[in-house]
């Protein structure tokens, strides 16, 4: 949010007119994340992409779905912009629809950097979870963790991972680039590396190191095996269903990393004790959570209010159900990252150079 929009929102704190301008405009994106989710569970945008414009009929035939919910489908999205008409004065059953090439990589490439339609699953399973969040309000307690189906688990940082990781973010960092490209081999542990991506795409960019991942979450471990697997990888790329704290593993590590999953820890301070522990001379960990302002401020820039947001649905109530939690939430500033860094025995943090619209990246030294 740039200096003239913080003084249009200044300049509308208590104007009702604004404020139901303003929630009407909200609604009408909430509406349309909805309906992204429905272009994205269903393949259509997908569809309009491989296969061309296409009419309700055709497109339904398509993705083998009933004609008159494509239809109203399509006149919303052409009405939104995100799909163009090619003669909106034709008849409702001859319209053809096309989705414009500069809207491709955010809406039907999900391997591009700018993909973005798994927000409506994100937005869908949030929704779902609100009933039992607004008791969690109350007891203090956490609401219990949903299953991922029916829309399955958005991987919603796999393109930046595979496109960004290993190619620019890591070699931003000179000496360490310098060593996992170099004899011996390095050996990297992935903490809270999910379906994988991160394991995937560093043992990608570097040919030499093995990468251990470990997550808690069983499921998105056998995901991440299979992605392992898939990419012709699991002969240096193994994961666990495990926290990595057992002693088998302690020293061993000339790189850690927590990629965008210190936040949503109940206990951050006890994972970087054990990352600081698998660690071998002269490693490091690095830590890459979201960029947020280093104060607060309010009213805060679109990026701010978006973690917070998400930081009151579902980062903050998940790790509420523990009664140790240090309940940090998604704005997790740099003075609350470096408290805990030396909580956990580190003697040195430096926030990296390493130019990204959403995160921001740690170097933390024992």
């Amino acid at each position: 949010m740039g200096a003239e929009e913080h003084q249009t929102a200044q300049a509308e704190l208590g104007d009702p007119e604004a404020l139901t301008g303003r929630l009407f405009r909200d609604m009408v994106g909430a509406l349309e994340m909805l309906s992204v989710y429905l272009g994205e569970q269903l393949g259509l945008y997908q569809a309009l992409h491989a296969d061309g414009p296409a009419t309700s009929a055709e497109l339904a035939a398509r993705t083998g779905t009933t004609e008159r919910y494509i239809r109203e489908w399509l006149e919303h999205q052409a009405a939104s912009g995100l799909v163009e008409v090619d003669d909106p004065a034709a008849g409702s059953l001859a319209r053809r629809y096309h989705l414009p090439p500069g809207h491709v990589p955010v809406l039907a490439d999900t391997d591009d950097v700018s993909y973005e339609a798994y927000n409506g699953a994100m937005i869908v399973r949030a929704a779902r979870s609100m009933p039992e969040v607004v008791k969690a309000f109350r007891s203090g307690g956490a609401p219990p963790p949903l299953p991922w189906a029916p829309e399955g688990r958005p991987e919603f940082n796999r393109a930046a991972f595979l496109n960004l990781l290993g190619k620019q973010w890591l070699p931003a960092i000179g000496d360490l680039d310098l060593r996992l490209r170099r004899e011996p081999a390095a050996r990297v542990a992935d903490l809270a590396c999910g379906t994988g991506w991160s394991s995937i795409a560093m043992a990608q960019a570097y040919p030499l190191i093995s990468v251990d991942g470990f997550d808690l979450d069983t499921d998105a471990i056998a995901a991440a095996q299979r992605h392992a697997a898939g990419a012709g990888l699991a002969d240096r790329v193994t994961f666990t269903a495990a926290d990595a704290s057992g002693p088998a593993v302690s020293g061993q590590y000339d790189l850690v990393t927590i990629i965008e999953g210190l936040h949503d820890m109940s206990r951050p301070v006890d994972a970087l004790r054990v990352a600081r522990g698998l660690l071998r001379e002269p490693g490091c960990v690095i830590v890459a959570d979201e960029a947020v302002e280093e104060t607060f401020a309010a009213p805060a820039s679109l990026e701010e209010q978006y973690h917070y947001g998400w930081s009151v649905v579902a980062c903050l109530p998940a790790v509420m159900g523990d009664p140790d939690t240090a309940a940090t939430g998604a704005v997790m500033r740099p003075a609350t990252l470096r408290r805990y860094a030396q909580e956990a025995g580190f003697q040195g943090l430096e926030i990296l150079p390493i130019p990204t619209d959403m995160l921001r990246f740690y170097r933390l030294t024992p």
